[in-house]
């Protein structure tokens, strides 16, 4: 290199050894400066929507909530299902007891007299002694509580596992919100710096014109304060990517910088006829299954009240493990059935099955009520979603319209015969037109996936994305 510089300076005099200088020092940042361009940046993480849709449902806490609730009333129904089993337990006492005998002698007794010994005859016997039993209760008839108990279970399991899916589909409408927000900011950023870009050209314009006479100071001061308030709305764009990302980083728990791949999208037609989604929503639906499930467990709560009127039937053994501790009343093992029935009762068994009941027409009340709310949250979010997408129709020609009128803005104001003020106004309707159409997609996209949750649906969001006719990438 020193050897080049030298050759320099005989052919092209001092500036030329000062240049070839310059560039030696130089030229090693710049190397580097392209080599950390050209690798990604570490800790950005690039995820398509489907990779952060399954990275949410593994890293979700609410998800791993959702998930032990479900374990935990898969574990209750196997209980359930033993309590037909006999209870077999060992009572093992320790016992001191005292024990007093009377013996009366009858004739014997004017015999017994003349020795002292009066009647009846009298024994104290006072001992320690370990009564281990081997006890078996197996119950025969309960009035419907065993049954009714494992029905309950079973519909508890139901309803967590409704409730599990319901997490998941609000966890959904949570990660288009966040992913494609980040999306959207991306968006406004590029068109924010394209903005800025345009405006700090149509100044060296304007500067130059005005040089020539074309352009007064006044347009050249327009152009000024444009660009200054284009910096700022690019400033301002910037750091709602930087909440945007943080929001899509912590939701991901991934660490760092997630980098989204799969942009926003529109459909030209609507996606499905709204009477399609709600019949469907009408057999399928989480929130459905979930108060099924609880006006079943209502139901069963009844059953075991009314259980609590009846009489319950038996039967039991035990076993005397240790004979030789056994008193004289004591039995080495018995058999046999019991019956129980309670004829009083202190605990209001009449006022709990009413409230069982009360319980039961709740339950019903509150799954047709679902019914109706979960219609109008589907109409609501069925218009906004068709809202966005004919408005997204309208700015996609609507760009068409404000490039060429930017371009005819820029090269009357070459010639003089537009201000400044034209061009200024010119660029930034493009850009509104630009971030607004970018906006229609983020709305149109997050009322899909609201209207699926409504619909009980959120899991097709990802097969509507990859039949979308329109698609923005920043």
């Amino acid at each position: 290199m020193s050897r080049q510089c030298g050759a320099r300076i005989g052919g092209g005099g001092r500036r030329a050894w000062v240049a070839c200088w310059v560039s030696l020092l130089i030229a090693p940042s710049l190397i580097a400066a392209s080599a950390t361009q050209a690798q990604p940046q570490p800790g950005h993480v690039p995820l398509d929507f489907e990779q952060a849709q399954r990275r949410l449902l593994e890293v979700s806490d609410a998800m791993a909530a959702a998930e032990a609730g479900v374990r935990g009333k898969a574990a209750e129904l196997e209980a359930s299902r033993r309590l037909r089993l006999p209870e077999i337990g060992i009572d093992v006492r320790r016992i001191q007891f005292e024990k007093t005998l009377e013996l009366p002698l009858g004739s014997l007794a004017p015999v017994a007299e003349d020795y002292g010994i009066q009647s009846p005859l009298t024994f104290e016997f006072r001992d320690w002694r370990t009564r281990p039993s081997l006890t078996a209760i197996l119950p025969l008839y309960t009035g419907g509580r065993i049954p009714a108990a494992r029905n309950a279970a079973a519909a508890a399991l139901r309803q967590s596992a409704a409730e599990r899916e319901l997490e998941s589909q609000s966890l959904m409408v949570q990660l288009v919100q966040a992913y494609f927000g980040q999306q959207l900011a991306e968006l406004a950023v590029d068109v924010r710096r394209d903005v800025r870009d345009g405006l700090e050209r149509h100044l060296a314009d304007a500067r130059a014109l005005e040089r020539e006479g074309i352009a007064t100071r006044a347009q050249r001061l327009q152009a000024t304060v444009a660009r200054d308030r284009a910096e700022r709305d690019y400033q301002a764009a910037m750091g709602d990517l930087a909440s945007a990302r943080a929001t899509l980083a912590l939701l991901l728990r991934a660490g760092g910088d997630v980098e989204p791949t799969s942009g926003l999208f529109v459909h030209d037609a609507p996606v499905e006829t709204l009477d399609a989604l709600i019949a469907s929503a009408a057999t399928s639906h989480p929130q459905r299954l979930r108060l099924q499930a609880l006006s079943e467990q209502a139901s069963e709560s009844v059953r075991v009240h009314r259980a609590e009127l009846k009489p319950q039937v038996f039967a039991f053994g035990q076993y005397d493990l240790r004979h030789g501790d056994a008193l004289l009343t004591d039995p080495d093992w018995v058999i046999g059935l019991g019956l129980k029935y309670t004829f009083l009762s202190g605990g209001g068994r009449m006022q709990r099955l009413a409230a069982a009941h009360a319980q039961h027409d709740r339950a019903e009340a509150g799954l047709r009520e679902a019914g109706n709310r979960i219609e109008i949250g589907m109409t609501r979010a069925w218009n906004a979603m068709e809202t966005a997408r004919r408005q997204f129709g309208l700015l996609d020609s609507a760009i068409a319209e404000a490039e060429e009128n930017l371009r005819l803005q820029e090269l009357s104001f070459r010639e003089g015969m537009a201000t400044s003020l034209d061009v200024v106004d010119a660029r930034l309707a493009l850009g509104a037109v630009r971030v607004e159409r970018a906006q229609a997609a983020y709305a149109y996209d997050v009322a899909l996936a609201q209207l699926l949750e409504a619909g009980g649906q959120a899991h097709r969001f990802l097969e509507y994305s990859h039949t979308a006719d329109k698609v923005l990438v920043p």
